[in-house]
């Protein structure tokens, strides 16, 4: 990726999206990008935790219309965000082994250090 690319990945402009996937292994579909592979078992899980955290998002959401104490409300929204990262690391997982390892045996240099660049952008932005 050219070195002004990677400023603009950085700096999180609308192009970011555009430069950091743009060698992304992940097949264009009408709907949308599409996961190379997806676990099933990943993606089972990934949906029973959301639907969990949708309903931790509903009992967030009658705490606050009751005016319940905020340090419990507040211990709530910590509850959902975890949840949330639980997630994220799966999708991490599952990215990792099939985009991501299908970029990186490609044996294309640009598919490869594009890929590089989107798993560090996603690391240092999304996966503290």
């Amino acid at each position: 990726m050219p070195a002004n690319a990677l400023k603009h990945v950085h700096g999180g402009s609308k192009e970011h999206s555009l430069l950091s996937l743009a060698g992304c292994a992940c097949a264009s579909a009408a709907g949308g990008r599409k996961a190379a592979g997806v676990d099933p078992e990943l993606k089972d899980a990934n949906r029973k935790r959301l639907r969990r955290i949708e309903g931790q998002i509903r009992g967030l959401q009658k705490m606050v219309e009751e005016d319940r104490y905020c340090a419990d409300i507040i211990t709530q929204v910590a509850s959902a965000q975890e949840a949330l990262r639980g997630v994220a690391r799966n999708l991490m997982k599952n990215h990792l082994h099939h985009c991501a390892a299908k970029a990186l045996k490609s044996g294309k240099k640009e598919e490869t250090e594009a890929m590089y660049d989107e798993l560090l952008e996603l690391i240092y932005t999304h996966l503290r």
